[in-house]
């Protein structure tokens, strides 16, 4: 049976949209990533700077080739609404920029705080090992194992998520852990160095196999979504963040420092809020089959 073809009106979101056609004529058998390619052609814009809803209710359009525009619940005569989200930039490169910054100011801290007349401490040592570990460990996740659902994120967002990296995890904690006045340049305390070394391999090894568990659901290229199951994902919604957590809890142990002890309250509340809206998500695309969790990212207690 042949397609018929559906007409759109079109109408900006916004700010005027330059050369914004009043109408769009598809087939029905075309995809939903075709209305974002039609349109992106005619305005001459990225593709990922577009975000189309219906105008019916208001509804994102989503951007893939696997599902048919008529499935989206737009009928011939509909009205879809376009909006320019702005100069955008990709999510892998706003990841590797951010954790650039403790990962290089760490290092260059550690040589440059301590006075010539004393050298880094055990502790300041071990402080500077782990961290850059940390962010070496988030680099290469980064790079080999992460699969973004989105391309693009607005490119305002690389100058907040990097004042949170490149201020508070890298020069705060930087400076007022490798001083030489500082705590962590007096003597190790073997009881707590060591329970806190072990809380932080054990909280980097399961953050890894999360992010394992979570890329395995989802194809190379892809933006398809699947329930997580696996080590912590019985006890929490998001055990990438409960281990992260366990990671920064051993890092305050070694390092000593209010500083590390600020960011992780920060680094865990913005986890919260996220693991927050991803069970909120899982409840409302898996119905019954999503068994819900009434902690989202520490057992028991959040």
């Amino acid at each position: 049976m042949a397609s018929k073809s559906l007409t759109f009106s079109v109408r900006p979101r916004g700010k005027p949209f330059h050369k914004l056609p009043e109408e769009l004529s598809l087939s029905s058998a075309s995809t939903s990533s075709d209305l974002y390619t039609q349109l992106a052609s005619s305005t001459k814009t990225s593709i990922h700077r577009l975000r189309i809803t219906k105008g019916s209710d208001g509804s994102l359009i989503p951007n893939t080739s696997s599902r048919p525009v008529s499935d989206t619940g737009l009928r011939d005569g509909s009205s879809i609404y376009v909006k320019d989200l702005g100069p955008q930039i990709s999510w892998r490169l706003v990841y590797v920029l951010e954790y650039l910054g403790p990962l290089l100011i760490h290092p260059l801290l550690y040589f440059l705080l301590p006075s010539s007349s004393s050298s880094p401490s055990f502790l300041q040592t071990l402080s500077c090992t782990l961290i850059t570990l940390h962010f070496l460990k988030r680099e290469l996740e980064t790079l080999f194992l992460h699969r973004f659902s989105s391309a693009t994120m607005p490119l305002f967002n690389l100058y907040k998520n990097s004042a949170h990296y490149w201020l508070l995890a890298g020069l705060n904690i930087a400076f007022w852990t490798y001083r030489s006045s500082s705590p962590a340049a007096g003597d190790s305390n073997p009881w707590i160095t060591w329970p806190s070394v072990a809380l932080y391999v054990i909280g980097e090894l399961g953050n890894l196999n999360a992010h394992l568990v979570l890329r395995s659901l989802r194809s190379s290229g892809g933006n398809e979504r699947g329930i997580p199951h696996g080590f912590g994902f019985g006890l929490v919604t998001c055990p990438n963040y409960m281990f992260e957590t366990l990671a920064w809890i051993g890092i305050c142990g070694v390092t000593w420092s209010l500083a590390s002890v600020l960011f992780a309250t920060v680094a865990v509340g913005q986890m919260a809020i996220w693991a927050q809206k991803r069970e909120m998500r899982y409840r409302r695309e898996f119905g019954g089959k999503y068994q819900k969790k009434r902690s989202v990212i520490l057992p028991g207690l959040w």
